[in-house]
């Protein structure tokens, strides 16, 4: 089956390079790429290769690998039974068993790949690999600590080995990762996979965000620094991050409505809380890209009852009445308070990254996407000129629950 036959059209970066940068063996490849640039393809490709012990890959089959994903849903989802995981990239003869319950691969010939979430460090603690696949390691909750696990777990075979395939973000593991001279790095961009994605997805998103910062990281795969004249640091986040929120004395999700009226766009939906000592917690970025009003009042709304949350503050400089009548026709018991911005959102921003700075705000997991946009940010707005919708979300939540109080809030209404 030539479609099985991987090295014969694979990509040069798809392959496994022959040394690290430092001319030594790697023990890490680091596979970073562009959205749908193949990098899921890459690593099941090279787990295949090591199960069934071929080359370019082993030698031998490799009878212990650990796959691990950002959550269970992505384990199963992507790496296991997408369109390009593992299951996809067998032929029949070959192809592994899952066995859900005890989430591992298991193949004819007796090699296993056990799955885990990066969510859970601890599940790493105790077992033994000699070969690993790391997806999307740049999204992982708890970067560190799972890595750290993981690494004290490959210690089977002669010269174990793993493999990291993530779309790039400057975070400090991350950034290591990629300066280590154990590392062999490998470079993909969207583009480069253009055979094998649909014609509307390169022509709309390719052409939208081509050329602007955020395109960098997410299509072209280059890592993209904080500005240094942005409001957030990296660092505050990272630092002041936690698995879990304590218990909150008030909630509220936050909505930054797009500035497309009733033709829908960009809507900024965040939830945040504060506890007894007035310390907050950011506990979700439900934003989404694009929406129409019923959509993102939905969104916005289901959020209210999941978090149970005590209100709904709603920016209405751009939809006037018609964000109110929007979240009316979905939930009329939901309470609101409308806010209008009068300031710049630099202006607006800068007491909450005060906050930040004084190690006040605690994001609880992490939220990429916002992290992302939030240390875009500098005096003139984001580089590519993008509207800042979700941190415009987070800086309504913040300024609510910190800086407003419950006095300050402008008005409130319960809709209906």
């Amino acid at each position: 089956m030539l479609l099985a036959d991987w090295p014969l059209f694979a990509r040069p970066d798809q392959l496994p390079p022959a040394a690290a940068q430092g001319g030594e063996p790697w023990s890490t490849w680091l596979v970073l790429g562009g959205r749908g640039a193949g990098k899921t393809r890459t690593g099941a490709e090279w787990v295949r290769g090591l199960a069934l012990g071929q080359a370019p890959y082993a030698q031998r089959p490799v009878g212990r690998i650990a796959i691990i994903a950002t959550t269970h849903a992505d384990l199963r989802e992507v790496m296991v039974d997408g369109v390009s995981g593992l299951l996809a990239v067998h032929p029949d003869q070959d192809r592994p068993t899952w066995q859900a319950s005890r989430r591992r691969l298991e193949w004819p010939n007796g090699a296993i790949a056990q799955g885990f979430s990066a969510e859970e460090p601890e599940s790493l603690r105790g077992p033994q690999f000699e070969a690993a696949w790391c997806d999307e390691l740049a999204k992982w909750t708890y970067a560190e600590a799972a890595f750290d696990q993981l690494q004290f777990g490959l210690r089977l075979g002669d010269a174990p080995r793993q493999v990291i395939t993530t779309t790039p973000r400057p975070i400090p593991l991350l950034k290591r990762l990629a300066a280590d001279p154990r590392t062999a790095v490998s470079r993909a961009r969207t583009r480069d996979n253009a055979a094998n994605l649909a014609p509307t997805f390169l022509a709309q998103i390719v052409g939208r965000y081509a050329g602007t910062t955020l395109g960098l990281q997410e299509l072209d795969g280059q890592f993209v620094e904080d500005r240094p004249d942005a409001l957030f640091r990296r660092e505050m986040l990272e630092t002041a991050r936690l698995a879990k929120a304590p218990p909150l004395v008030r909630v509220v999700v936050a909505v930054d409505p797009p500035a497309g009226g009733k033709r829908g766009g960009r809507c900024g939906i965040v939830v945040a809380g504060r506890d007894d000592t007035g310390a907050l917690f950011v506990l979700e970025d439900a934003s989404l890209e694009v929406a129409r009003p019923e959509v993102w009042a939905q969104r916005a709304i289901e959020a209210y009852h999941r978090h149970e949350a005590d209100a709904l503050v709603a920016e209405i400089n751009q939809g006037g009445e018609m964000v109110e009548s929007v979240l009316r026709a979905v939930d009329a018991s939901v309470p609101v308070t409308t806010v209008r911005a009068r300031r710049g959102k630099h202006v607006r921003a800068e007491p909450v990254a005060a906050l930040y700075a004084q190690a006040r705000v605690h994001h609880v997991g992490a939220m990429p996407a916002l992290e992302d946009e939030m240390t875009a940010f500098g005096p003139d707005g984001l580089a590519e000129g993008r509207s800042p919708d979700r941190m415009d979300a987070l800086v309504w939540a913040i300024t609510h629950l910190a800086l407003d109080g419950e006095a300050g809030a402008p008005r409130v209404r319960r809709l209906g």
